[in-house]
């Protein structure tokens, strides 16, 4: 069933077109993931599916009936009401009858003797309890808790940004539309629950049409690509995955129909140069099919971004902090965390919004003072800070003029010095462009802008604080790209598992104000440690505990085949049995110990080779996950091994 279409959309604003003429038809059970660079055109293309915005041309019809939900990138929220008024408001059926008993009750306790509204709140609970809204209700705090926000009378307007978009995004999820419209609604929200989101949206008979920039996100959840290229629009059908491979097709089409032109126009100049006797007719109308054919502009459809910048020499010291401590309005949110960061150590924090994760990265780049503690950088570290808050623009200046203000000139990987314009080309600012006043900007060319500034200043340590929201997959996988020739150290906070993926070695956790530290990539082998440590956690509890609560009681003989105990720390953990003294190594055993050591070589020379190739596979998404599912693969055959090898050794060393 057809539940919205586009007829020649035709949209611009002063003289930048962004729509031209498109076409697009949407049916109950499309799950679409709309892509294109910072600029384009999506959130433009979201809001007249939404009905917000009316094109300059074309008509959109949205079929009698479907109900259409809309999340904003930017959602205008009333900042007076509660958690829960805000997202009953403007809502039918049950979730109407709730908005209105949670304004009705806020009002009753302003006038607790009025009659009058008791009556009108005894009503309301009737007809809630008619309908069964209670139940929508319970939803509604389950989705609620599930985004993490747990506070329900908490007064919007005392929320964080993030906190906000969430809010605005349970609204969405609890109404019943037939079609969600969501822009961008992995931002401002932690891995786990992007993960949740997925199995959610997968869950909901509702049909979907979404911008986001999460690659795992697209691949899992929609079943069709949209790609808003040169104002027009390309399909493709099923998941990212294929879209990736799909497109690659296309412009390998498109660049071969381009080299048969430019060999006719050859042919055709050749004989125009001999001077073939033909009629005059004939020759002026071959010469003006030459002329046509030189005009024309090859265009394969595809806006490619490069950054190749020269790099800064980087000492052995680079970063020593110590016992950071951090407490906001009496509120801690660091407590004592060590952080040690090598020459080339890649290092991804992850961890629950609001935990502290900007605080951390404001206090290791010095914008912030720690209540106690230190920061040591190394003599030779240049800091590139890419913020959340893209500091430092300023929207009455040109792009250019900016640009050229922070560095009129680079050396680029090559020794060529570059000039501002031709840096702004890097990162998909054209000419024309490159004299508008920042101001006009997007929020995604904002910060592609931001990221560009950053870079410029060719920093050895990166720090990026959520580089993955508001810039398009495009920009992602170039800043990908420059990260994986970037021979520097590097801090990365993010809830993008792919870019995680893609550009550090390690993951640390910060969470109840610690730095857990040590977890491995990729994402899937760090959620399946993480899994570990809690049945192991709650396996420790119920034994300390015992069958009634108490203690446990006495340990049991050696040699019952009790484990003896598990080692907890800050990072991953493992629970090795600790063999009986005095035990010398079988003849089989000793065998083995030596077998088992081959084994780890020769494992640790495969994982060597796959993480290789990993950082040679540049875009290629599908050698991606199969080299990153081999390589998890060697992991957990290494973990086996290592645990065998621990107990085998230990036997030998105690012998």
């Amino acid at each position: 069933m057809n539940l919205v279409t586009l007829e020649g959309v035709h949209m611009q604003y002063s003289e930048r077109v962004l729509l031209d003429s498109v076409d697009l038809r949407i049916n109950s059970g499309d799950r679409i993931g709309l892509i294109g660079v910072n600029g384009s055109g999506k959130s433009t293309l979201l809001r007249i599916v939404a009905g917000l915005e009316t094109p300059n041309a074309g008509s959109v019809t949205v079929w009698g009936g479907v109900r259409i939900r809309y999340l904003a990138q930017e959602p205008a929220l009333d900042l007076e009401a509660s958690v829960l008024e805000a997202l009953y408001a403007g809502r039918a059926g049950p979730l109407d009858l709730l908005g209105r008993y949670q304004r009705a009750s806020r009002a009753l306790a302003e006038r607790p003797d009025d009659a009058l509204r008791q009556d009108q709140l005894g009503r309301l609970v009737a007809e809630i309890e008619r309908q069964g809204a209670w139940t929508a209700e319970a939803e509604a705090k389950a989705v609620l808790t599930r985004l993490g926000i747990d506070d329900f009378e908490a007064r919007v307007g005392s929320l964080s940004g993030g906190q906000q978009k969430r809010v605005a995004l349970a609204q969405a999820l609890v109404d019943p539309a037939d079609l969600l419209v969501l822009d961008e609604p992995t931002n401002h929200v932690d891995a786990e629950t992007i993960a949740w989101l997925e199995r959610y949206l997968l869950r909901v008979p509702r049909s979907l049409l979404m911008v986001t920039h999460d690659r795992y996100f697209l691949d899992r959840v929609v079943n069709r690509i949209i790609e808003l290229d040169r104002r027009q629009l390309v399909s493709y059908p099923e998941s990212y995955r294929r879209y990736l491979e799909l497109r690659t097709n296309r412009h390998e089409q498109l660049a071969k129909r381009e080299e048969d032109r430019r060999r006719e126009l050859r042919r055709e100049l050749e004989w125009l140069r001999r001077g073939a006797k033909a009629r005059s007719t004939k020759q002026k109308a071959r010469s003006q099919r030459v002329a046509e054919m030189e005009t024309i502009a090859y265009d394969s459809g595809e806006q490619r971004v490069a950054l190749a910048l020269a790099g800064r020499r980087l000492g052995k010291r680079v970063l020593e902090a110590k016992g950071l401590t951090k407490a906001w309005g009496g509120r801690p949110v660091l407590r004592g965390i060590d952080l040690r960061l090598g020459p080339g150590e890649r290092i991804g924090i992850l961890g629950p919004n609001g935990a502290g994760k900007s605080s951390l990265l404001d206090i290791l780049t010095g914008h912030v003072k720690p209540d106690a503690g230190s920061v040591s950088w190394g003599d030779t570290v240049e800091i590139g800070y890419f913020d959340q808050r893209s500091a430092g623009l300023r929207d009455a200046m040109k792009l250019i003029d900016y640009i050229e203000q922070e560095a009129p000139l680079i050396q680029a990987a090559d020794g060529e010095r570059v000039s501002a314009s031709k840096m702004l080309e890097w990162l998909l600012f054209p000419g024309p462009q490159q004299h508008a006043w920042i101001g006009s900007l997007s929020g995604g060319e904002r910060r592609r802008l931001y990221l560009l500034r950053t870079l410029i200043h060719r920093p050895n340590v990166l720090i990026l604080d959520e580089p993955t929201n508001d810039l398009d997959i495009e920009t992602l996988g170039v800043l990908e790209g420059f990260l994986e020739a970037f021979s520097g150290s590097l801090i990365v906070v993010s809830h993008d598992r792919y870019f995680l993926d893609r550009t550090v070695d390690q993951l640390a956790v910060l969470e109840d104000g610690r730095l857990h530290a040590g977890y491995p990539t990729p994402f899937e082998t760090f959620l399946r440690l993480r899994e570990t440590q809690r049945k192991q956690a709650a396996e420790a509890t119920a034994t300390t505990l015992g069958p009634t609560g108490g203690s446990a009681g006495a340990p049991r003989a050696e040699g019952d085949g009790a484990s003896r105990g598990a080692v907890v720390a800050d990072g991953p953990t493992s629970t090795t049995a600790i063999p009986a003294p005095g035990r010398k190594l079988s003849w089989k055993e000793a065998r083995e110990l030596e077998e088992v050591e081959a084994r780890l070589e020769a494992l640790e020379a495969r994982k060597r080779e796959l993480a290789d190739a990993l950082n040679q596979a540049g875009a290629d998404f599908e050698r991606i996950q199969a080299l990153s599912e081999s390589l998890q693969g060697v992991e957990e055959a290494l973990d086996l091994a290592g645990e065998r090898w621990l107990e085998l050794s230990e036997i030998a060393d105690g012998a």
